[in-house]
């Protein structure tokens, strides 16, 4: 992991579109007049003619994605979080997962680490709407090489897909080398003191903690969930059998997220407990990310402190 090259996730997102967009002319973007933070604007400059902005109307952008599916189109319908599943979640529901239809839904601006905007615009349950919907698959990513793949291989696969992006600056955990494969987590290191599930974020945060950790003599393993649904059943059985604690982190609700996946696996396959790290069933609120990501425990100290508690 290099901590000195630290890219948002959503820069990787606006870059890799131009990327597909020159591979692929049935790739169409629409955005909810947000293009410059969410960098869908890096697209609309490269292909004006098929990149369209409906204004603050996300609701209306959802029914356009569905519509142009029909006609052969992968649109990219993009968005904050909080906007993209709060807003627009009936139409997603009805007119996207319904008759799942070939839409991606790629939200930046999810989680805490939104920072200053505050409660209203951190959306922390997200995944957990996304990922009870019949049809939709979630993913969440990590970083910069992660999430470039992550954009590309949607288009690949047929359906309704909801990539979960985020604004604040994360370390390159990846090299160009590393090969990811979609519903297959990542493992890193072969600890058997603990095994820490993350997505997102929180990715960078548990190697922190692992690295920490190891010069104390205490031997984790992390494992990058970049997709959440159909979660890695496999990998995660694996964990419980071979290490001694499971905890999962995530800027998210630890109510229907990674964490609630997580021990929907373990109870139907391999009952052992789960210590859940994540925002516990309350709302954000407005600060730096940093300091909010200590707050809510979700920093690499606070992994620290739960695995040797």
């Amino acid at each position: 992991m290099d901590i000195n090259k630290k890219i948002a996730t959503r820069q990787s997102y606006g870059e890799e579109l131009v990327e597909l967009g020159r591979k692929n002319e049935k790739i169409v973007v629409l955005d909810a007049d947000l293009s410059s933070a969410t960098k869908t604007g890096m697209f609309a400059k490269e292909f004006p003619d098929r990149f369209i902005n409906v204004g603050i109307a996300e609701q209306n952008m959802m029914g356009i994605a569905a519509g142009l599916s029909t006609f052969g189109k992968i649109p990219y319908a993009s968005t904050f979080a909080m906007f993209a599943t709060g807003r627009g979640y009936d139409q997603i529901r009805n007119s996207i997962t319904y008759p799942n239809l070939n839409v991606k839904i790629c939200a930046t601006h999810a989680g805490i680490t939104v920072g200053e905007d505050g409660a209203t615009h951190q959306m922390i349950e997200d995944i957990s709407l996304m990922r009870t919907l019949p049809n939709m698959k979630v993913m969440c990513t990590s970083d910069d090489i992660q999430t470039k793949w992550a954009v590309e291989e949607i288009s690949k696969i047929e359906g309704p897909v909801y990539l979960r992006l985020c604004r604040l600056s994360t370390p390159v955990i990846y090299t160009e080398k590393q090969k990811f494969e979609f519903g297959k987590g990542i493992q890193i290191g072969d600890g058997t003191d603990a095994s820490i599930i993350a997505t997102g974020v929180t990715v960078s945060e548990a190697i922190k903690a692992q690295e920490e950790l190891a010069k104390r003599g205490v031997n984790v393993r992390v494992i990058d969930i970049h997709t959440i649904k159909p979660i890695d059943t496999d990998l995660i059985i694996k964990c419980a059998e071979e290490t001694k604690k499971i905890i999962t982190v995530e800027d998210h609700n630890i109510i229907g997220g990674i964490g609630s996946a997580v021990c929907e696996v373990l109870s139907e396959y391999h009952p052992k407990k789960v210590i859940r790290m994540g925002i516990k069933d309350e709302f954000g609120k407005s600060g730096k990310a940093e300091e909010l990501m200590k707050y809510f425990n979700i920093d690499c100290e606070s992994i620290i402190n739960k695995v040797i508690d």
